[in-house]
């Protein structure tokens, strides 16, 4: 990999089948050595928008470029861009060597970066195995080996973690930091909200197509309202007091009442929350900032729960 990786930008990007509107409006940029976690549930747009930066879908209305070029007009695109759209597009009695090796000839790679790729992604001990017997897993070292055959400065990954396992999870994260790290520009697609929030630096959350949020996931973290999680015998009391604000008068803005008898306090800070308990000779036995996770972030910016969300994965 040589020079600096391009920038994705999408203006205004709009994407309608009829009556239907599957991406509406969306502007956002994906900046190089970051991981960039293009967010939203099933159907809300993210393989549409994907499609269009990779000129696979014409759009409806507004502009998908790669370093200010669009797709179509990159000069050996494999070396700009690599792709991974469907982790199971393989021939199922090919090696995955032949298969790395029959791509590697399309896109006019050197020829040792097949077995470059195979013990990069840890598969040179099954490079003679017929891609059918792979597991789900290995199938998307697979893929990402085949996106990576020209050495691309650009990576967009749709979907990387469907149906891995604990390991290959960890696998992944490791993987695409390592990826960034090197200075690419790298957007990966997900549904699955509390699985890449490790892996990701900046968002972009859409939501049925259009644009919820986009900025480095800090920022987003620390728009969202600290929220205290107290456990304590004395809970109803302590409810009732941080509700009324005691003396100082600084109330809960909500409290909410979990099943196992723990608080969850918006609008307070542990310290206050503190202090009230001690003026009033109340019992704490856990005092603590709960952690923002990206499910929260996302019904908090959208408005919707999480049995909306349930409905619109269907």
């Amino acid at each position: 990999m040589s020079g600096a990786s391009p920038r994705i930008e999408v203006t205004g990007l709009t994407k309608r089948f009829g009556p239907v509107t599957a991406v509406d409006g969306l502007t956002f940029a994906v900046e190089p050595g970051v991981v960039t976690g293009f967010l939203g549930a099933n159907g809300a747009g993210k393989t549409t928008t994907m499609r269009m930066i990779l000129g696979l879908v014409a759009p409806t209305a507004g502009t998908a470029t790669i370093g200010g070029e669009r797709y179509a007009r990159l000069r050996r695109p494999s070396e700009v861009v690599g792709a991974v759209l469907d982790a199971s597009a393989f021939h199922p009695h090919q090696s995955a060597r032949d298969h790395l090796r029959i791509y590697c000839t399309m896109g006019g790679h050197p020829a040792g970066r097949v077995d470059a790729l195979l013990e990069r992604l840890g598969l040179a001990d099954a490079a003679r195995r017929r891609t059918r017997t792979f597991s789900t897993g290995m199938r998307q070292r697979l893929s990402l080996a085949t996106a990576l055959l020209g050495d691309p400065r650009v990576l967009l990954l749709d979907e990387p973690g469907d149906g891995l396992d604990p390991e290959g999870t960890a696998w992944l994260r490791g993987f695409l930091r390592e990826l960034a790290a090197e200075g690419r520009t790298v957007l990966v697609s997900s549904h699955a909200l509390g699985e890449v929030q490790q892996i990701v630096d900046d968002i972009v959350m859409i939501r049925r197509g259009r644009l919820v949020a986009a900025g480095p996931l800090a920022e987003m973290e620390r728009l969202r309202p600290s929220v205290v999680l107290v456990r304590s015998p004395d809970a109803a009391a302590l409810r009732t007091l941080l509700l009324d604000g005691g003396p100082a008068g600084s109330a809960a803005s909500h409290v909410e009442s979990g099943h196992d008898g723990a608080l969850r306090i918006h609008g307070l800070t542990t310290a206050r929350v503190a202090d009230l308990a001690s003026a009033a000779g109340l019992r704490v036995h856990e005092l603590a900032t709960e952690d923002t996770s990206l499910e929260q972030l996302f019904f908090e910016l959208t408005g919707d729960s999480a049995a909306d969300a349930g409905r619109n994965t269907r």
